[in-house]
């Protein structure tokens, strides 16, 4: 029977990674107070937050192969799960500073830290260059070592695309709603979240096992794409009408000038005076203008809109779920975890 991991016991294969991440930076003589400062960026940036998606691999593992797993099973799974938490890192470090962020996880950004300011931009280059280096160090022999590596190299450049495409389509401080389309928006979701956040780690799972073939690489691809665009909507869904004691956070989407799904779809409908309502009110740094959005998107029903939309497109994934093939070691209950943490979430 598969086994679900606890984030103490993800968190306790940490130490190995960080030891060896260490240990290669040593090799090539790096100065002591060089390596505090690494070891310390490893420590805040990797560490602390959630861990959904890098638990997702060894739980996706154990649900292939229907049993718990063996010590170095995993340790291999778990490991590779760091390295999606790695490159959330990555991304994260990056992100705060484009985004001129002031906290996160509930303490200042890493660039905010004292002493740290643009260091960090180089502390993001690490962050992703450790991906490698723990890929070569305990993947070396694997027969899907190369794979592994490109496909590292391929859901980093996806996520880069889309976060291209976000930050020239909402820039925070010019306001053109004229740049917003929902086309655009499907790109942004899909490349900048749902490839690293919901393929990757099932992908990961796969080449673990030795059981990316085409086809299940392909299935994956076909059901976690929509459900990590869902699981997005979802998200810009609670960041309007969500309640922060549940969400945890107060939503800033509106304020922020993001190009979300429901101004998407508020754009789809208003009238020509709901519009420049719109146009007025959208992406202005003030709590007053703020409440005419929010007024705007009760009057268009934008509520009943998402529901509508939640229902239709989780009866899909449940049907595409139905229709696996797994003959070729592929588990619908992979997908049926994934879809049971999010569908009617509120936080």
């Amino acid at each position: 029977m598969a086994q679900k991991t606890t984030l103490k016991e993800f968190e306790s294969i940490f130490p190995k990674l960080e030891a060896a991440l260490l240990d290669h930076a040593k090799s090539y003589k790096l100065p002591q107070k060089e390596l505090d400062w690494y070891k310390l960026s490893l420590e805040t940036n990797a560490v602390g937050g959630k861990c959904n998606r890098g638990m997702s691999v060894p739980d996706s593992v154990s649900v292939l192969l229907g049993r718990a797993l063996s010590e170095e099973e995993y340790f291999q799974s778990a490991s590779l799960g760091w390295m999606t938490e790695l490159l959330q890192a990555y991304f994260l470090v990056s992100d705060d500073i484009m985004d001129s962020s002031i906290t996160r996880r509930g303490k200042p950004c890493w660039y905010r830290q004292e002493g740290v300011g643009m260091v960090a931009i180089n502390d993001a280059f690490l962050l992703e260059a450790a991906i490698y280096t723990l890929l070569k160090k305990f993947f070396r022999s694997h027969p899907c070592y190369v794979d592994l590596l490109e496909l590292f190299h391929e859901v980093t450049y996806q996520t880069e695309l889309g976060q291209l495409c976000d930050l020239l389509t909402a820039p925070e401080d010019t306001v053109n709603l004229d740049n917003f389309s929902i086309d655009k928006y499907s790109f942004i979701v899909i490349y900048k979240t749902a490839y690293y956040s919901f393929y990757l780690p099932v992908a990961l799972a796969l080449l673990q096992l030795n059981i990316a073939t085409p086809k299940n690489l392909k299935t994956a691809e076909d059901i976690l794409i929509p459900l990590g665009e869902y699981f997005q909507i979802q998200d810009d869904y609670l960041d309007n009408f969500g309640l922060p004691e549940h969400i945890g956070k107060i939503g800033t989407d509106i304020m922020d000038n993001k190009c979300s799904w429901l101004v998407n779809q508020a754009l789809a409908i208003v009238t020509p005076e709901q519009r420049k309502i719109l146009e007025e009110n959208y992406g202005r740094k003030n709590k007053d203008n703020e409440a005419v959005i929010k007024k705007l998107y009760n009057d268009l029903n934008l509520e009943q809109r998402y529901h509508d939309y939640e229902e239709k497109r989780v009866g899909e994934i449940r049907t595409m779920i139905a229709n696996i093939d797994e003959s070729e070691g592929l588990k619908k209950e992979v997908f049926e975890e994934f879809l049971s943490k999010i569908y009617k979430r509120s936080k």
